[in-house]
């Protein structure tokens, strides 16, 4: 599955959602990938997980990003000679652990989910799932400062990837539309702008960027790259929208009266 299909996981169900919703948080997901015929994720230590509460670090992003205990050091040893005995290389195993992160995110197993990933990125921290993924929860768990921190990590090793551009964007534009943050605003604008380089189909980049424009009050180019979303696919308009953007301007198109 490219990275394209990927992005369509969550928040192309985010970017469908009229503005009204796109203001609050819903039950989002991001995946419905099968499993890797044949194996299951315990086929290595994963069952023996620790317990878990709020502040375990195995079920807290990147483990917490905090120091390891030598505890926590024996169980990632331990983890990745299993896994190198399971797998032909690290890089299929982290694949293999996104994967079924994944489907837990779909099935609302946020914790669960948040493990995967993390098992994920230890096996390989240039697997930009993981930190898309990671981010995915923080945003159902309406952590939007972290949840855009963690879209980030993962541009850093995707940086051609358009989708989660996209997605990084609407999560800041969310974040503005709460807090007013005009540095949020022209980042996302300008991460849109990027997206638009490497890809000019996702009618949902040119929606969000419309929203943007509009934000600034600059309702020609509101209007413009609406009529570019909606050119490529109608359904990507938010009608709830589009009347705010009529009352500000009428369409120059006269497409919609």
């Amino acid at each position: 599955m490219n990275n394209r299909t990927k992005g369509i996981r969550f928040f192309g169900l985010l970017l469908c959602l009229p503005l009204g919703v796109f203001a609050q948080t819903g039950s989002l997901v991001s995946s419905a990938r099968k499993v890797e015929a044949g194996k299951s994720d315990t086929v290595v230590e994963v069952s023996k997980e620790p317990n878990r509460t709020v502040a375990n670090p195995m079920v807290t992003p990147l483990f917490g990003e905090q120091a390891k205990s030598a505890k926590h050091i024996d169980w990632e040893v331990r983890f990745l000679n299993e896994c190198d005995q399971s797998f032909a290389n690290r890089k299929e195993a982290s694949q293999f652990f996104s994967t079924r992160a994944w489907e837990y995110l779909t099935e609302g197993q946020l914790d669960t989910a948040t493990y995967r990933f993390n098992l994920a990125w230890l096996l390989d921290d240039k697997n930009s799932d993981t930190y898309w993924g990671l981010g995915v929860i923080s945003y159902q768990q309406n952590k939007m400062p972290e949840s855009i921190r963690l879209l980030k990590k993962g541009l850093a090793v995707a940086d051609s990837n358009a989708v989660l551009m996209t997605d990084l964007a609407t999560v800041e534009l969310k974040q503005y539309k709460e807090n007013k943050d005009a540095e949020l605003l022209e980042d996302a604008i300008s991460v849109l702008n990027k997206a638009l380089q490497y890809d000019v189909t996702n009618a949902n980049t040119f929606m969000r960027l419309s929203w943007a424009n509009f934000s600034k009050g600059d309702y020609s180019a509101a209007w413009e790259n609406l009529h570019k979303g909606r050119a490529l696919d109608l359904g990507a308009v938010d009608f709830v929208y589009l009347q705010e953007l009529r009352e500000k301007m009428p369409d120059p198109k006269g497409f919609f009266k």
